[in-house]
């Protein structure tokens, strides 16, 4: 893999137990992280668990028995700060541990910050709290009581959930349509012995990527591979591909109501292309062009001239190859406000992009591309995902592929691009 904006380059250093181990060597941040990924097909049976799992995990582990003791341990390693949780990619779901933590060089000359905090990693992972063969009953319950309010309370962000429930509608009989986080219905066939069964099923058999961000010596990145490699594995199994390719017959009409004042309104499509191919770059142009920002169609024609919207965008599922146009909107203009959209759709398809709208998507992308080295997380995100589809590109490739990509192949990728679901969340009356 290529230059990232000249800040970091990545590479595999190794690869141990069906655990792959890459290194984003740089010194931009005074922190280093370790980030490990776990990937599973998404699938029904085994999202809600999945989504459980890490939640359980880190309530308590050996030698930090409780939640409190992991936190006191980490203000002991200089504030260090622990996260996990999953999302989806495609039709595949991924589980994340991260902790980051002051670079070696930064703290003390004998503390060894590397070598304790991936222990203490590999400790919550690993060393989970067990009793009698099964999970603590009191964390199962806890962490499923909170995971079953934050599964109900999707509908709080009314914005998100209308996307989501478009998309999800769009996919319904294909495990893309899973939600991230699984279902309640799922939960509640979840407990405490049945949960540390599926555990020991993700520590020994799901693919693992592990990435190393940040400044470390030969020793120290060793002592990570060591560690890792003594983790018991079994046969490590092959994630499916997610698949792309959808023809559309009928479009599907979706409509929700809950008590709401303002209507949601989101058409989802396919856009038939894949992220591993070129045209993907010609599809992410497109997308800027359609509703990537102030200079997009959708916000100058549907929000500031025609004035039916109180925000409207485009956005790309990049895994899945699905594109989304969400908007606010007053609930009686439902209908002109689709004929404005499609309306723009239409216009792109015949090439009538301005200057200004072709030059400003452009560069939207690229200050977009950009702003990735500012987060570590962002640019582990971004290395992982590449690996995931298979590719290789950096994000300088990226900006100078998007570049290259002319008017006419905008229009041209727009042919593809075909109207899917209509999804409305409107009110009670």
């Amino acid at each position: 893999m290529s230059t990232l904006i000249s800040e970091s380059r990545v590479s595999q250093i190794a690869s141990v137990n069906g655990i792959k181990i890459f290194h984003i060597k740089s010194q931009k941040f005074k922190t280093n992280s370790i980030n490990i990924f776990f990937h599973d097909d998404l699938s029904k049976e085994r999202a809600t668990k999945n989504a459980l799992l890490p939640a359980v995990l880190k309530r308590g582990c050996e030698g930090y028995p409780t939640n409190r003791d992991i936190s006191l341990r980490l203000e002991e390693l200089y504030g260090a700060v622990f996260d996990c949780g999953v999302t989806k990619k495609g039709e595949s779901q991924v589980i994340q541990f991260y902790l980051e933590y002051v670079a070696d060089k930064y703290a003390k000359a004998d503390e060894n910050l590397t070598q304790k905090t991936f222990d203490l990693l590999l400790n919550i992972i690993t060393k989970p709290i067990v009793e009698n063969n099964a999970f603590k009953d009191e964390y199962v319950e806890q962490e499923s009581k909170n995971l079953k309010e934050m599964i109900e309370g999707r509908i709080n962000d009314k914005v998100q959930y209308a996307v989501d429930k478009c998309l999800e509608e769009m996919c319904k009989d294909e495990p893309f349509g899973i939600y991230d986080y699984g279902s309640v219905e799922e939960l509640q066939k979840i407990n405490a012995q049945n949960l540390y069964e599926h555990y020991k099923y993700f520590l020994e058999t799901l693919p693992v990527y592990v990435f190393i961000y940040g400044d470390l010596d030969d020793k120290q990145i060793k002592y990570i591979i060591d560690g890792l490699s003594g983790i018991k594995r079994g046969s490590v199994k092959t994630i499916g591909k997610t698949g792309i390719e959808s023809k559309v017959d009928d479009v599907k009409n979706i409509t929700e109501r809950m008590n709401v004042t303002q209507g949601k309104l989101c058409l989802g499509f396919r856009t038939n292309v894949s992220p591993d191919s070129e045209d993907y770059y010609k599809l992410m142009l497109y997308n800027s062009i359609l509703g990537g920002g102030l200079h997009s169609k959708l916000f100058q024609n549907v929000r500031e001239k025609a004035g039916l919207a109180y925000y409207v965008f485009s956005r790309l599922e990049k895994f899945k190859g699905l594109m989304v146009v969400s908007s606010g909107i007053e609930i009686n203009n439902r209908d002109k406000a689709i004929e404005i959209i499609k309306k723009q759709l239409e216009d792109i398809k015949d090439g009538n992009i301005s200057n200004y709208e072709y030059e400003a998507s452009i560069k939207s992308i690229e200050t977009g591309v950009k702003s990735l080295k500012d987060s570590q997380l962002h640019v582990v995100d971004f290395y992982l995902s590449q690996y995931i589809i298979g590719i290789d590109d950096a994000p300088n490739d990226i900006i100078e592929k998007v570049k290259q990509v002319t008017k006419k192949d905008v229009v041209d990728i727009a042919e593809k691009i075909k109207l899917d679901t209509l999804y409305f969340l409107t009110s009670l009356e």
